[in-house]
């Protein structure tokens, strides 16, 4: 996993410079995620070390079908099928999504919990989590039947285990104490 995110880091770098001095970082990451789910594709990767396969052909199935031959994204997508690095695309679409939200001041949380979150409670949390994190949050939400209640927030580094189960953990560390 290490090497693809280091082949995939300055692919990533650079697709984001390009789509950045085209203001289109919103555009390009919606394109990456499209070529990344299909590379992810087990029927798709199988063909990537596929000697009868030619890399243009692959190129062009990991480009939107929309996708103009001379955008700078279907230049982009060939050079990396030009230096075998289709595999890669979901490692790149990743990091550009990090240097995408980086450049915008955002931060993804995943909130999950054992039932959904109410709009209320959802503005409320997104609130709290701006102020402490001084940037714009974009909450994705998980239900995990197995939780007990409360809710397990990951904010990247930041993890703020507010489930019932670790609440009653560290409970029981400090009756232990």
């Amino acid at each position: 996993m290490s090497s693809a995110l280091t082949l995939a880091r300055p692919y990533a770098r650079a697709a984001f410079e390009l789509a950045r001095s085209r203001s289109a970082l919103g555009e390009w990451a919606g394109k990456l995620a499209f070529a990344a789910q299909v590379a992810a594709d087990p029927r798709v990767a199988v063909l990537f070390g596929d000697p009868r396969v030619a890399q243009a052909d692959l190129a062009a199935l990991v480009t939107p079908a929309d996708e103009p031959a001379d955008s700078p994204f279907s230049v982009f997508v060939r050079l990396l099928a030009d230096n075998r690095r289709l595999p890669v695309l979901p490692e790149i679409a990743a990091l550009f999504e990090e240097l995408k939200n980086e450049a915008e001041r955002t931060l993804k949380v995943n909130v999950r919990a054992a039932t959904p979150l109410g709009s209320e409670e959802a503005a409320r949390l997104k609130e709290a989590l701006k102020r402490r994190f001084g940037r714009d949050i974009q909450i994705e939400q998980s239900i995990d039947p197995e939780m007990l209640g409360g809710a397990v927030i990951d904010a990247g580094d930041v993890v703020i285990d507010g489930s019932v189960r670790g609440r009653l953990a560290r409970l029981g560390q400090a009756l232990a104490q």
